[in-house]
């Protein structure tokens, strides 16, 4: 299959070139050569994509079978590199986020259920869940039932460069009293950033076009298993404090923008409950163990560290998570674990 893959150097996109590459498929990677360099393997093609007129001189007269999108900025930029593409790919996948669905999401809410608004030809990236909408819109326009939209949840795994992840084993690797928001039976969900890559090249072979969340099934792993789990593969012997929810956000702390991966339960809605099942009917495969994409993941950053791009001070700030846990310990409340 000749694949072409929008971005292609980082997280997610890098992985679709992986997997294209191992798959033996003709790839072609397109960014704007700042990064770093394209893949070994891959035909490199530079240009803003911004800018429409440098887009489609880079283009040239070129096809491809497929095109695999990341985009998370301005939906204009989607809508314009379809109206390119239209007629010389035969299908477009897009990576979207479980983020468009509406608040608060009924339990048990499928791909059905209401999503927020979004502009196709919005020229503002400063709200990612209109923007991730407003891009979903301007795929479907373009490519219709050829068009694959992935609403993916957290995505974990080998260069995830946003600190989802990240920032847990960095903590867990410093080790000490940890706070840990809410309950351990806290449910988790998430997706192998190697599995949605293989799953799209794979969609795309059979020409799977639709919209579907890419998530875990309900019910397999929960927050306690996440972090004991991950302090096994760091090989730290760090103290997780679990800190109920209301004590946490009294404190000022903000869920998912100061601590990755926590959501409370009176902001989780349905969100956690989201029925995935379609994905997987489409041959989503989410077996593989979550030991293997946490150890996976720490030994690509014990070997290469945060990519240069990812802001490792934007999380958690040590002195008020050392207050909470004074005031936890004050209070005779939770106890290591």
């Amino acid at each position: 299959m000749k694949v072409l893959v929008l971005g292609g150097t980082r997280y997610v996109g890098r992985a679709v070139v992986d997997a294209a590459l191992a798959r033996g498929d003709e790839v072609t990677v397109l960014n704007r050569g700042v990064s770093r360099p394209a893949p070994a393997g891959a035909l490199p093609l530079v240009a803003d994509r911004t800018d429409p007129r440098a887009l489609r001189r880079a283009l040239g007269g070129r096809e491809w079978d497929a095109v695999v999108d990341t985009w998370m900025g301005a939906p204009r930029v989607v809508r314009d590199t379809c109206a390119l593409l239209a007629g010389r790919a035969r299908h477009f996948g897009f990576v979207s986020s479980w983020v468009v669905y509406e608040r608060p999401l009924p339990p048990g809410a499928d791909e059905s259920a209401a999503v927020i608004g979004g502009d196709p030809g919005d020229e503002e990236h400063g709200f990612y869940p209109t923007a991730k909408r407003g891009a979903e819109l301007a795929a479907l326009e373009a490519f219709g039932d050829h068009a694959l939209i992935a609403r993916a949840g957290p995505t974990l795994g080998p260069r995830e460069d946003v600190g989802t992840m990240t920032w847990w084993m960095r903590r867990i690797e410093r080790g000490g009293a940890i706070l840990a928001p809410g309950d351990p039976s806290d449910p988790l969900r998430y997706v192998d950033v190697r599995d949605l890559a293989s799953w799209m090249l794979d969609a795309a072979d059979r020409d799977v076009g639709g919209t579907f969340t890419t998530l875990s099934p309900r019910g397999r792993h929960t927050m306690g298993e996440y972090l004991d789990t991950m302090r096994e593969v760091v090989g730290s012997d760090a103290e997780l404090v679990w800190v109920p929810d209301e004590m946490v956000v009294a404190a000022g702390i903000r869920p998912y923008l100061d601590i990755p991966m926590w959501l409370p339960a009176s902001m989780r809605g349905g969100m956690h409950e989201i029925d995935a099942s379609a994905a997987r009917r489409a041959g989503l495969d989410t077996g593989r163990p979550l030991r293997d994409t946490l150890a996976d993941g720490w030994a690509w950053l014990r070997a290469e560290g945060e990519p240069p791009w990812q802001d490792t001070h934007r999380w958690l700030d040590p002195h008020v998570e050392r207050r909470v846990l004074d005031q936890v310990s004050r209070a005779g409340g939770a106890q290591p674990r």
